[in-house]
């Protein structure tokens, strides 16, 4: 069931078009990547779903409440760079939020309890935030965002700041948050994307290039590969570069890699006997032949390039 459904979304700052007439669904229980450069709109289009800045154009539609009504209480975000009132203590910070929230007093200690234990910083819930490191800070915001049962829970880059480890944690976490309420999240790391994601939209210049399950665009858009890997003496580097200069018509695509080409191509199975019959004719020692398909992050190049 559809939990939200954006039409005509558009956000202009002066002469600036920032977000372009965006439109997408979320539905319930699925976890949506929003993928795309910096200056794509990402973040400008999830301030608009939080209701922190206004559209010029557009309809946000939650369901089970009508066109314009407030949507923060469905809400849990975490800002790229959480902000926190640095005198208070981890524990004071999340019940204060609670209570904003419209927890009772009571509530709002419970839930403070059960999340600093959850996101694995209860052993600092009385210690100043000031002490706090930067990825302590960024499980602090993750159990504010959901101090209140959010049904979307919004994410702005929550792994971006943070150490190898401290990611690693943090994605697990999300793993398991993504059994229990829906999850929006922006990122520049295409592998947490394929990873953790159901859905992914990709921005470029302020619209949606891409956007659907990940299975379905993997099924639409993915392409066979083949990387070829050769020994590094005269004759095989100078057959490689004579090569591809006028590669042959089952080569779509190649780029280049260290001692070799990857190439994309029609039918890899024709591909991969003409290309081993070639190598054979010519006498071109090869160390590596490896069969494969695109993955995300070429499809992500090739939206925000094209």
């Amino acid at each position: 069931m559809a939990l939200l459904t954006v039409k005509g979304l558009t956000k202009s700052f002066e002469s600036t078009q920032a977000v372009n007439s965006i439109g997408f669904t979320i539905h319930e229980g699925r976890c949506v990547a929003l993928l795309g450069p910096n200056g794509a709109g990402k973040t400008t289009a999830i301030r608009m779903l939080t209701g922190l800045i206004a559209p010029t154009s557009g309809d946000i539609e939650f369901h089970g409440i009508g066109p314009g009504a407030d949507r923060r209480s469905l809400i849990g975000f975490l800002p790229q760079v959480p902000a926190f009132y640095n005198w208070m203590t981890g524990r004071e910070f999340l019940i204060y939020a609670g209570r904003l929230c419209g927890l009772s007093a009571k509530e709002a200690q419970t839930r403070s309890s059960e999340l600093l234990e959850r996101v694995g910083i209860a052993s600092a819930a009385k210690r100043r935030i000031a002490g706090y490191s930067g990825g302590m800070k960024q499980r602090l915001g993750l159990a504010q965002a959901l101090i209140h049962r959010p049904k979307l829970l919004i994410l702005d880059e929550p792994v971006s700041a943070l150490d190898p480890i401290g990611r690693r944690e943090v994605m697990e976490l999300l793993r398991s948050l993504k059994l229990e309420t829906t999850v929006l999240f922006s990122t520049h790391v295409l592998h947490d994307a394929e990873e953790l994601c159901d859905d992914v939209l990709i921005m470029r210049a302020g619209r949606i290039a891409v956007g659907g399950s990940i299975q379905d665009i993997r099924s639409e858009h993915r392409q066979p590969i083949l990387s070829l890997e050769i020994e590094q003496d005269e004759h095989s580097r100078k057959w490689l570069q004579n090569w591809l200069k006028t590669p042959p018509a089952y080569v779509k695509t190649y780029s280049a890699l260290s001692g070799g080409v990857r190439l994309v191509v029609d039918d890899v199975n024709a591909a991969r006997r003409n290309l081993l019959a070639e190598l054979v004719e010519s006498d071109v020692r090869m160390t590596k032949l490896e069969i494969g398909h695109t993955t995300l992050e070429d499809l992500f190049m090739k939206a925000v390039t094209e």
